[in-house]
């Protein structure tokens, strides 16, 4: 009953509107809805077959004019001006009758994509709440600035050009259902450029990255099916695992979208996937929505999954911080990207919290990375320390960070480290910061050691499914999980 249901949203969405009488926009293109400031926004919809549509705006007196097609559909760009909080009002014509969209703003404009952690929304999930939670509701007041559309989460066969969603405009009575994560991050980049922000939330809980793969994409590089009948049978019980059918039913209707950039939190679902496969697939779906879109190299910025206890409530298995290895090493290979670590941002009472309350934090940082790389924000600290070198010195393991903005804190009882020798056994270790005259400068570095390991010779940070290291830089960020060994 499922396939039949997906293959009827397929052939509903084949349907046009050239019967109709005047233009219907795509729900994308709407009252409130943000457009990307000072540059050419795309706005599509349908309209009579063959038919011209002209588009007017309130701040131009430029005419923009594009062909519908056989099918009706069209794609019309404006030049946009620059952000303010000024209502604009944007005018389509074909000519047998119009449509004015209002309360339009020119500002910044973001994806949210990825998993639950995405999805979840301020007002939290049952049994899963955000942290302050009616505190933020009191305070959206302040953020008129921000909107939000969120695209249904829906399976398609087909790819769809359409979804029934609409803008919302941020207020203590429409907030509670903005994703958390995504709100946060617009709530701060609006606030300090002082402009507005809008936010397309195309998302899906449980979604794997191959969730959002092509079928071409899928074909050549994995053994996943693409009819629809074997995704759904392959995937019966778990309808969230299934690949393709979600990024045709729930991202492909944004893709027409001028945007700014993508924010992109997930992970869950490939614990456990072998090898490189994972980050070789995360470089893979970040090019094909960048060709999708249409608008260049645009920024990608991710989340590292937080510390949760796989593996049946392990908290020492490692499947999780190989999942997270992966997500680093997807950063390194996907260009114009950044990873934000969020080993830092869970309760010790959360294992088995797949959903963590701490959920401004990981917004604001995905904000402190746009800040800093796309607005010109330049002193502000966005990235975590990661490792970059280490010496063996008798029982002793020296190591040295990157990126840590010239501090390594705490000075001392620095936790989350442990060390092996070649037996392969580690132990917890003591770390603290560790500096002396050497070579003509100041070699500061972390000194590690273990009472039980006498000839070290690996050393992990956190490299378990949850851990909470205590490291943390110049700019108070959490030093990512890691490994030497590759054991």
């Amino acid at each position: 009953m499922m396939y039949k249901r997906i293959l009827t949203l397929a052939a509903l969405a084949t349907l046009t509107w050239g019967v109709q009488a005047k233009v219907k926009l795509s729900h994308l293109v709407g009252d409130n809805m943000v457009i990307q400031q000072q540059t050419d926004v795309r706005l599509w919809g349908w309209a009579k077959p063959n038919s011209t549509v002209t588009a007017t705006t309130s701040w131009s007196q430029e005419k923009c004019t594009a062909k519908a097609g056989k099918d009706g559909q069209f794609l019309v760009t404006v030049k946009s001006p620059k952000a303010s909080y000024t209502p604009l009002s944007i005018t389509f014509n074909d000519g047998d009758g119009a449509i004015t969209i209002n309360n339009v703003l020119a500002g910044e404009v973001w994806v949210c994509a990825g998993q639950s952690n995405m999805e979840m929304p301020v007002k939290g999930f049952g049994m899963c709440p955000v942290k302050d939670y009616n505190h933020h509701v009191l305070d959206a007041v302040n953020s008129k600035g921000v909107r939000s559309i969120k695209v249904p989460s829906v399976m398609s066969a087909k790819p769809l050009n359409d979804a029934q969603c609409e803008w919302r405009v941020c207020s203590p009575k429409t907030v509670s259902e903005f994703s958390a994560t995504g709100y946060f991050f617009a709530r701060l980049l609006s606030r300090t450029l002082d402009m507005p922000v809008g936010i397309i939330e195309a998302n899906k809980g449980g979604s794997r990255v191959e969730s959002w793969l092509t079928k071409e994409n899928l074909e050549k590089y994995t053994n996943d099916p693409t009819d629809s009948v074997e995704i759904c049978k392959k995937w019966s019980q778990w309808d969230y695992h299934r690949s393709l059918l979600w990024g045709n039913g729930t991202f492909n209707p944004i893709l027409k979208a001028t945007v700014k950039g993508i924010l992109y939190y997930q992970g869950c679902s490939n614990v456990g996937d072998p090898g490189d496969q994972y980050s070789q697939r995360m470089k893979l779906l970040v090019d094909q929505w960048r060709s999708q879109f249409g608008l260049g190299e645009i920024p990608f910025y991710f989340v590292q999954i937080a510390p949760y206890a796989y593996d049946d409530d392990n908290v020492n298995g490692i499947s999780g911080a190989l999942l997270r290895e992966q997500q680093f090493k997807a950063s390194q290979i996907v260009p114009n990207s950044s990873l934000v670590c969020i080993n830092d941002l869970v309760y010790p009472y959360e294992t088995t919290q797949i959903h963590p309350a701490q959920k401004q934090q990981v917004g604001e940082r995905l904000a402190f990375t746009a800040l800093n790389r796309d607005y010109g924000y330049e002193t502000i600290q966005y990235k975590s320390s990661s490792y970059k070198d280490m010496t063996i010195k008798n029982d002793t393991i020296l190591i040295h960070l990157q990126d840590n903005y010239w501090c390594d804190a705490p000075f001392e009882q620095m936790k989350g480290f442990e060390i092996a020798g070649d037996d392969k056994v580690f132990y917890p270790a003591e770390a603290k910061h560790f500096w002396q005259p050497g070579g003509g400068y100041w070699d500061e570095a972390i000194i590690i050691t273990s009472p039980m390991v006498k000839k070290p010779v690996a050393v992990r940070y956190c490299f378990k499914n949850f851990q909470i290291g205590n490291v943390k830089n110049g700019g108070n960020l959490p030093l990512f999980p890691f490994r030497t060994d590759n054991w």
